[in-house]
């Protein structure tokens, strides 16, 4: 975008955006989100992120796995699992692969997850791979 026409849409909005510190730079969100940002909901539930996801980008994975060698494990150059967070929290590894028409759905977990909570999820997992039956394992 051209620098004139991002000044002129910046200040369309700058009254509603206040200035947030992010690290050792300034940042800017709407002042109608500074309460919610100041106090953010806990994250509740199982959920199963892909490998590749946004939420485990380089900046959070010292914050998401403070473990170098699980860093190392969850992290890889090719064939990354994804992460199993459980209350917003690491709480396993996971990999999918089909079996014919079902999707295995490997689960590693890394402390105590209600199998009931990654078994919903894991479907959802299987219901993108086209419906296909799921066959979950716990190691």
């Amino acid at each position: 975008m051209a620098r004139p026409h991002a000044t002129r849409l910046w200040e369309q909005v700058e009254g509603d955006m206040a200035e947030v510190p992010v690290g050792r730079r300034p940042a800017w969100a709407l002042r109608a989100d500074l309460h919610d940002l100041e106090s953010p909901p806990d994250a509740g539930g199982v959920r199963l992120i892909p490998p590749g996801d946004p939420y485990l980008q380089k900046a959070n994975r010292p914050l998401l796995a403070p473990d170098a060698g699980l860093r190392k494990r969850l992290f890889r150059p090719v064939a990354s699992p994804g992460a199993v967070l459980a209350n917003g929290k690491l709480a396993g590894l996971w990999r999918v692969k089909a079996k014919g028409k079902k999707a295995e759905v490997t689960i590693e977990p890394l402390g105590r997850v209600a199998r009931g909570a990654i078994e919903e999820e894991a479907l959802r997992v299987a219901g993108l791979r086209g419906g296909a039956e799921l066959l979950l394992v716990i190691d």
